[in-house]
């Protein structure tokens, strides 16, 4: 069994055994966050919603994410991260939303390098930003490193 897998197991075990549920609003990793979430059997219990907004156009219209916001600090950023988060449970209903936005690879810059990946945490009190610099350690490493981190986001959610 896979890191991963043992991961999304606990977090499922931990979200079923509290009555909570989760929703995500995914960019960079296109998916694997929600994939992961729902690689195990009785998933539905826990996972209610996930979008892949890729797209600027996606992410305002999928979640809300405002235009203003995109245009002033771009799509890789904690303030994005923070609206994606946000429409994301709203939309959903879920009663944690995380979101992830960043730059995979190959590319970047200096204001944005390769590996920067923005996250998102909306709870019914509080949302939670923050911003990791993975490294430009290649797209599939630094997805998987993502979609890790969010997963560790949810977990740190899911404490009383």
């Amino acid at each position: 069994m896979s890191d991963a897998t043992r991961n999304v197991r606990e977090l499922s075990e931990t979200y079923r055994a509290r009555g909570l549920t989760i929703a995500t609003a995914e960019s960079c990793t296109g998916g694997m966050l929600s994939s992961a979430l729902t690689d195990l059997a009785g998933s539905s219990d826990v996972f209610l919603w996930g979008a892949v907004t890729y797209s600027n156009a996606a992410k305002r219209s999928m979640l809300g994410v405002s235009q203003v916001t995109l245009v002033a600090q771009g799509a890789v950023s904690e303030d994005v991260a923070r609206e994606m988060a946000a429409g994301a449970r709203a939309r959903s209903g879920a009663d944690v939303a995380v979101s992830i936005t960043g730059i995979a690879g190959p590319g970047g810059s200096d204001h944005k390098p390769e590996g920067r990946v923005c996250f998102g945490l909306a709870t019914a009190t509080d949302i939670t930003t923050e911003t990791v610099e993975f490294g430009a350690l290649g797209r599939d490493r630094v997805r998987r490193a993502a979609r890790d981190r969010a997963l560790a986001l949810l977990a740190v959610a899911a404490q009383p």
